[in-house]
């Protein structure tokens, strides 16, 4: 758990160092960052996207993590309950708004990713922290800039992390047996089509409700292991 701990201070050290940079930022600069925020999330989406050993898996697994997700109102429901868990730091409606959208992007850019199931998996069973070590400076510069674009909303993204990478290397026994290669690989592509999604959204191109995609991630590994036993695909 060491490393999923230095992980979530690197987070928060990111985010700090942001804010005191947002603080002499002029509205034009911090547009034009998260312009620049947006057009990274797109290339990174894009990249992983590609990869895609198996197209129909990714179709399939998004279908129906879609119709999970709409069923459930999961965006609605997030949106809500981190907009009244952040309030308290917002001046206003919108500003809450803002500070919702920054930390759902920010968990999303940071934790979807073969690197945080390999590397909380190597963490959890060979006590290997290379990986996380290595994701925490990622993370800790992607925090100073996303802070400084989106402002404090990214600092929450630190809880999710420790919770969910944290939950990852302490399961990491039963996990693991259940998680190939082939199966981290289509969830990394799916999980880059949502980074996708949300650089769209950033950009203002699109108003996608990305958080309704998310049962996708958690469909992926049933779907590819299916596909798998029939023969289906690559």
């Amino acid at each position: 758990m060491f490393a999923v701990i230095v992980n979530t201070l690197a987070i928060v050290a990111g985010s700090l160092i942001g804010l005191l940079l947002r603080r002499g930022l002029p509205e034009r600069l911090t547009g034009a960052l998260m312009q620049g925020l947006g057009l990274c999330s797109v290339v990174i989406g894009v990249q992983g996207a590609i990869q895609e050993s198996n197209i129909l898996v990714m179709i399939v697994s998004v279908v129906l993590g879609i119709l999970i997700g709409e069923a459930a109102d999961a965006d609605g429901h997030v949106n809500r309950f981190t907009e009244r868990l952040l309030s308290r730091f917002s001046k206003g409606r919108g500003e809450s708004g803002r500070l919702a959208n920054a930390f759902v992007t920010s968990c999303l850019i940071m934790n979807v990713g073969a690197m945080v199931i390999v590397g909380s998996l190597d963490a959890g069973l060979r006590a290997d922290y290379a990986m996380l070590y290595t994701k925490s400076l990622l993370d800790f510069i992607s925090g100073i800039m996303m802070t400084a674009a989106m402002g404090i909303g990214v600092m929450g993204s630190a809880v999710f992390t420790l919770l969910f990478q944290g939950g990852i290397v302490l399961l990491a026994e039963f996990i693991a047996p259940f998680v190939s290669d082939y199966i981290v690989q289509e969830m990394a592509c799916t999980g880059c089509l949502i980074i996708l999604a949300l650089g769209l959204n950033i950009l203002e191109l699109t108003k996608i409700k990305v958080i309704n995609y998310l049962p996708a991630l958690a469909v992926v590994p049933f779907v590819a292991y299916a596909f798998r036993v029939l023969g289906i695909g690559a």
